[in-house]
């Protein structure tokens, strides 16, 4: 399972969204308009922007938001989550 960080009116965060549910990985929403311990968290990891998708760790996944996840692929990713369980 995965969270990813997002905001509200974000394109790349719904692209990231609609990818990990197309690719059928189980993944949790935390708004950081909504949540501001979860802002604090990503600023103290040193993030600006959203998405960002830590596994369900806090271990950020991808670096790269949307753009990163397209790039590293569903294999990869599923390779990734096997390795950590």
């Amino acid at each position: 399972m995965f969270r990813i960080y997002t905001k509200p009116n974000c394109p790349y965060c719904d692209a990231a969204k609609n990818w990990l549910s197309a690719n059928d990985f189980e993944f949790e929403t935390i708004d950081v308009v909504e949540n501001p311990d979860a802002l604090s968290f990503l600023k103290a990891e040193g993030h600006k922007t959203v998405p960002q998708i830590y596994n369900s760790n806090n271990i950020l996944l991808v670096a790269g938001g949307y753009e990163g996840l397209k790039n590293l692929g569903a294999k990869a990713i599923a390779d990734i989550i096997k390795n950590n369980t």
